[in-house]
């Protein structure tokens, strides 16, 4: 074991910010970060042990204790359990014979739970040992079991063909479907790699920047910045490093358009991530990928590669002196909230994924200190469009403020789940139509993820854009045999409680008690007062400091601005109840003591002292 660990030390020389990868490799190795080794990997790189405990504590796929020579995790997100989640993993406890989030009493299977693992269009499914296992059904599940207890190895359970696209290449060989309905200018097939490389070392670093804001090409991750804008703020900020980081951390409930995207194009990011470089004035660039994606790496790492041999990436790219750019991976280890761009910084560099206060923002000063580009995979991409045909070219897409196109997830309960890339200006109804949903028995749509807004038919003609909807990209449609509160909003409520990062109260405490209300009204003890509270305690969220605390009572609001009658359907006409049972809470207490509760004042009987001083005052009156 010690030589193990201190081969995976040398290997990232033991440089502190790298704490992660050395994680990861460990976990890999062993299944999990035995306690020794903990003490070791801070000596090495001069950290307290507590530096490495807080990194260690924060992740999901992190754990001090064994999970198993098999590590089963089965998403739990809404689409999972929409699809038949339940029957799954009734099957596989039934099988291994223990529960979620317990190991087997041989230490050979581990079973967890773990929220959406970017597959929402190919549901249920589960990762064991970092492969994916999609469309699951209690059938396929029991010949998994048996070939665990025959001893083969994940790569050898699946039984069907590997997906389509490179899903099926030597370096992949998933089982994974690209489900890819409607390509546009990111996702087409006439992509060159090195082309537009071609074209801006023709140009002045402040050309590109031009061009890009010519283009009014905003964020695809959701909060819609400029992103000619961003590069400008960074190369004007005075350092002599810089650095570009791709956002591929998507975590958020419902999206997969990034799989698909560096499964299908890596080499088109990467390019873009090397334009931004350039554009900017960075050296490096790091491409920060969810761990739930990490059966890629091998294919991810040989695009680079490839992006050596070509001249896209190394020392004076295209002929260009000084044109210096490369890129590595930095994978994640569970954590939604590093999806926020500081989070994703802290964790890149070896830390908890918090969020950091603001200002500085990233662009003055991010990574180690340095100002730093973070934009999101779509973007880059569509930035080496944008290069290759010009900002007006791509200003005649999508409307004035909204330009260019979108890539969508969609997924529920429609006939195509799939990708799709769209112009901004589409409606809702317009995607409803295009993926095959029974528009007559759509009850809502998600869109954006939990974090966006949750609509009704009221608002299906609503369109898709930054000034109405704005999106990340992921749909969510749900028909009307989904029970909308209990189903959808809980779910989504408690993976914003499991996700924080519990820097900020009202995120760590509020949501919980905002879940709770939800709770006693679903269970039949609701009042009108409830939803009163619900809406204000909303508005304190806004005092979260990232992203995610201040969306997290979104899932709440927008179903109760929209959806007000499942909520007042089941309150009750009256003002007030507690929705305590007092004689239930100490059932269990009194049987244990043999006691026998005194919930009720006995009848008192009157003294013969007051029945003399009432019939005094009968008599008086």
């Amino acid at each position: 074991m010690d030589t193990f660990v201190q081969e995976v030390l040398e290997a990232y020389q033991r440089d502190k910010t790298r704490l992660m990868d050395i994680l990861i490799d460990i976990q890999a190795q062993f299944g999990y970060i035995p306690p020794a080794v903990v003490g070791q990997i801070a000596e090495a790189l001069q950290v307290s042990r507590v530096d490495v405990e807080q990194t260690l504590s924060f992740y999901h796929f992190f754990s001090t204790t064994p999970r198993g020579e098999y590590a089963i995790y089965l998403n739990n997100s809404v689409v999972a359990n929409m699809m038949g989640r339940a029957k799954i993993a009734k099957t596989f406890e039934d099988e291994l014979g223990c529960k979620f989030g317990e190991v087997t009493p041989d230490g050979k299977v581990g079973l967890f739970e773990t929220a959406c693992i970017g597959m929402s269009d190919q549901e249920p499914a589960a990762l064991i040992n970092g492969v994916v296992f999609p469309n699951l059904t209690p059938f396929r599940v029991r010949e998994i079991v048996r070939d665990i207890k025959a001893g083969k190895s994940p790569e050898e359970m699946l039984t069907a063909s590997y997906g389509d696209g490179q899903n099926s290449s030597p370096l992949i060989k998933a089982v994974v479907q690209n489900h890819i309905y409607k390509k546009g200018p990111v996702l087409s097939d006439d992509y060159q790699p090195g082309e537009a490389l071609k074209k801006i070392v023709q140009m002045t670093p402040e050309a590109v920047i031009e061009e890009v804001k010519a283009s009014n090409l905003r964020g695809r991750g959701g909060a819609g910045f400029p992103t000619g804008l961003k590069w400008e703020f960074c190369r004007k900020f005075p350092s002599k490093q810089r650095y570009i980081f791709c956002n591929a951390d998507e975590g958020e409930p419902g999206t997969f358009k990034d799989r698909v995207i560096l499964t299908e194009r890596a080499q088109l990011l990467l390019e873009g991530m090397a334009i931004a470089g350039y554009a900017v004035g960075a050296t490096q660039g790091i491409l920060y990928v969810r761990y739930e994606y990490k059966y890629l790496q091998k294919h991810l790492e040989e695009m680079i590669r490839i992006g050596h041999e070509k001249g896209y990436l190394g020392q004076n790219i295209g002929g260009k002196e000084g044109f210096d750019f490369d890129v590595r991976i930095q994978f994640g280890a569970g954590a939604y909230v590093c999806g926020e761009e500081s989070a994703l910084i802290e964790s890149a560099e070896g830390k908890r994924g918090e969020p950091r206060d603001r200002p500085p923002f990233p662009v003055e000063k991010g990574y180690l200190d340095q100002p730093t580009v973070v934009n999101n995979v779509e973007t880059l991409c569509s930035v080496v469009k944008i290069i290759l045909n010009g900002g007006s070219w791509y200003r005649s897409f999508g409307t004035e403020a909204s330009t260019g196109t979108k890539v969508l997830s969609v997924s529920g309960d429609c006939r195509y789940p799939g990708i799709y890339e769209v112009e901004w200006g589409f409606s809702v109804n317009d995607i409803l139509d295009m993926v095959g949903a029974d528009v007559e028995d759509v009850q809502a749509v998600q869109v954006g993820g939990p974090s966006g807004a949750c609509i009704g038919p009221d608002e299906f003609d609503r369109i898709l854009c930054y000034a109405d909807l704005a999106t990340g990209g992921s749909m969510i449609i749900f028909n009307h045999r989904r029970d909308l509160l209990r189903e959808v909003i809980l779910n989504f409520t408690n993976f914003f409680i499991e996700e924080s990062c519990g820097s900020c109260v009202p995120c760590r405490m509020l949501s919980v008690i905002m879940r709770d209300k939800l709770l006693k009204i679903l269970n039949g003890h609701g009042v009108y007062q409830d939803l009163i509270d619900l809406e204000e305690w909303g508005k304190i969220m806004k005092a979260n400091r990232c992203g995610l605390g201040q969306t997290a009572p979104r899932p709440i609001l927008t179903s109760l601005k929209n959806f007000r009658h499942l909520y007042e359907e089941r309150l009750q006409d009256k003002d007030f109840d507690s929705g305590f049972d007092l004689e239930a809470a100490i059932k269990d207490a009194c049987e244990a003591t043999q006691r026998t509760p005194h919930l009720h004042k006995p009848e008192r009987q009157e003294t013969a002292y007051e029945n003399e001083l009432v019939g005094a005052i009968g008599d008086l009156l």
